[in-house]
């Protein structure tokens, strides 16, 4: 086993995904903001945006949340992230590695149609992640106040996951009816079982 180090400085072009998809749109919405700020605010920023990860096999670095930011950063150039390590799991083999990740719910391997996917699945860049349109619908129902901010895993991939049997999406963009209509929703006792979710509208 190498030894543990809390505190990594990594390009966020060799941070390796523990999910299959994010939703571009919300990627674009992180690099908006991220070229609004200062050097000084981004530089900021970087020091308290901590990026969650474990040491997988090969020492690789893989990070467990902030993957719309991580993709962001690297399509905006940045040289490196700081990651907090919060487990080394660099002497496990791959299928033990992502078998003790998923029990952990540190991975979602789960692709853009909400279907379960084999290990190998995980893309090795974060710019190999696909696109899941749901996956924005759910963020933007949130942000609208559908449901609350939850610690949940994952929490947004079980709404996008509810919505998309429910919702057709035009051109696959999550467009202002479609908001109207996960909104609606998302006050239902249908979403009851759902993280986050803020009670019925009378």
């Amino acid at each position: 086993m190498q030894p543990h180090h809390p505190q990594l400085q990594v390009a966020p072009a060799d941070l390796r995904p523990t999910q299959l998809t994010v939703g571009y749109a919300e990627v674009a919405a992180k690099r908006a903001g991220w070229e609004q700020i200062s050097k000084k605010k981004r530089k900021e920023l970087l020091s308290r945006h901590w990026f969650p990860g474990v040491l997988g096999p090969g020492g690789k670095v893989y990070i467990v949340d902030h993957h719309h930011l991580g993709l962001a950063l690297i399509e905006e150039k940045v040289d490196s992230v700081p990651v907090l390590v919060q487990r080394d799991f660099s002497w496990l083999e791959p299928e033990v590695f992502w078998r003790t990740m998923e029990f952990n719910r540190w991975a979602h391997p789960y692709d853009a149609h909400g279907h379960r996917a084999d290990y190998d699945a995980f893309p090795a860049k974060l710019t190999d992640l696909t696109d899941d349109p749901y996956r924005t619908l759910s963020a933007r129902v949130r942000e609208a106040g559908g449901y609350a901010k939850d610690a949940t895993p994952y929490a947004e991939f079980l709404w996008a996951d509810f919505l998309r049997p429910r919702i057709k999406l035009k051109n696959k963009q999550p467009g202002g009816r479609a908001l109207k209509q996960a909104l609606a929703l998302a006050h239902t006792h249908e979403t009851a079982y759902l993280p986050g979710w803020s009670g019925l509208i009378a």
